[in-house]
């Protein structure tokens, strides 16, 4: 003869399950909306102080020189000749990214 016992669960606070959620919305917003925030500024701050004889590289990789920069877009001298991108497209300076290798 089999019995079968069912076993009643008591309620359970609902407390843990809300501070779990709590914590992965923060975890979430830490490692990734705010960094995004941080990348974007940064691009628009670089958009913005673009200026003629500045080397620059678009995010496609091109290396140039900045001719010219309007509203939407900066002319830059390439190798054989001369290209237009979007503000968007540059990527950084030439120089900014590299480590600081002087020693005191």
């Amino acid at each position: 003869m089999t019995h079968v016992v069912l076993a009643q669960e008591a309620a359970a606070s609902p407390l843990p399950s809300l501070l779990f959620l709590g914590l992965m919305v923060a975890v979430f917003w830490l490692f990734i909306i705010r960094p995004q925030r941080n990348r974007a500024k940064a691009q628009q701050t670089l958009s913005k102080s673009l200026s003629p004889g500045e080397e620059v590289r678009t995010i496609g990789g091109i290396h140039g020189t900045v001719v010219s920069v309007d509203e939407e877009s900066v002319v830059l001298r390439v190798e054989e000749g001369k290209i237009r991108v979007s503000r968007r497209a540059i990527g950084s300076r030439v120089g900014e990214d590299k480590p600081d290798t002087e020693t005191p």
